[in-house]
């Protein structure tokens, strides 16, 4: 991080005044590649989630074909190490359930959310149990987060987000509340982060001529534009310093971004990439990059 001159302290006094702590714009200091690895032996991976108790991640696999509004009954979640070890190809679906294409995933605990096309499955990462959750008027189910007791779906074939609640409705015999918080915004959201105080972080993915970029969504409030209009935007991570790590479609690139230095591109040479996890280490973050296009997963260890 640069540090301010003596002359310069009223004008970083104000900065500061401007750029709340934690929101994304509040640090300028720019991340670099450390280290990269490859690692191949899947179908073609739209998600990677982190889980945090076991230390694993978990893929969303489509299969051999790439169709993604495809039912096909092809679709898998593979285990991987951290190292990119494949610990158990097809952990699930289990005996009885059926994934077509599945693509965002989100992990709390021992329960993980896929979406699936016009469905919303949760499992029990320790029963293999899994509950399918049908979305009427969805399409192209994107991405899922958890957040303030409610889950968040993006569709960006129909251009909406719905909410459900509540999040976790495995064992549950009423089926959860689905509200639609809004539709034909402009946004056509695909990947989803948790922000601050209720703030719901989205990238935009509709076409090469119509580019998106970074939104905010506050409760009660239309969607906010934060950043230009970036590209074909992916997956979404926010840093514990409000930065964000996102993914370009365009550009073929991982990226950082705030509002004070913009858009910086880490890595580039994806020809697909989508829907990322991020590991905090001691080195700094460990991304887990999907390409769906190659069905490769690329591991960037990134630090300062």
């Amino acid at each position: 991080m640069i540090k301010p001159m003596v002359g310069t302290l009223a004008l970083s006094a104000c900065l500061a005044a401007v750029l709340l702590p934690g929101a994304p714009g509040a640090s300028a200091k720019e991340l670099k590649v450390l280290s990269e690895k490859t690692v191949t032996g899947f179908g073609h991976i739209e998600s990677v989630g982190y889980d945090a108790k076991n230390k694993v991640f978990y893929a969303s696999d489509f299969g051999p074909e790439l169709k993604p509004p495809l039912k096909d009954g092809k679709g898998k979640i593979t285990k991987v190490s951290l190292d990119g070890k494949i610990l158990e190809d097809g952990f699930l679906p289990a005996k009885g359930q059926v994934l077509n294409k599945p693509k965002g995933i989100w992990i709390v605990g021992n329960r993980m959310w896929v979406t699936d096309i016009d469905a919303l499955w949760q499992f029990d990462l320790k029963t293999k149990e899994g509950k399918k959750l049908e979305l009427p008027g969805i399409t192209f189910a994107n991405d899922v987060v958890e957040m303030n007791g409610a889950l968040y779906v993006s569709d960006n074939r129909s251009d909406q987000l719905v909410r459900i609640e509540p999040p976790d409705f495995l064992k549950s015999k009423k089926a959860p509340k689905i509200t639609v918080v809004f539709k034909g915004k402009g946004v056509f959201p695909n990947g989803l982060y948790a922000g601050k105080g209720g703030e719901l972080l989205m990238v935009g993915f509709e076409s090469k001529e119509k580019p998106k970029g970074i939104y905010s969504l506050k409760p009660g409030k239309d969607p906010v534009l934060l950043s230009d209009n970036i590209g074909l935007l992916d997956g979404l991570y926010r840093m514990k310093n409000g930065d964000l790590l996102a993914t370009d479609w365009v550009s073929g690139s991982l990226f950082q971004w705030n509002k004070k230095m913009g858009m910086k591109k880490l890595t580039t040479g994806f020809k697909g990439p989508a829907d990322i996890a991020v590991v905090p280490n001691a080195k700094g973050y460990l991304v887990a990059v999907p390409d769906l296009v190659t069905g490769e997963i690329r591991l960037v260890q990134l630090g300062e």
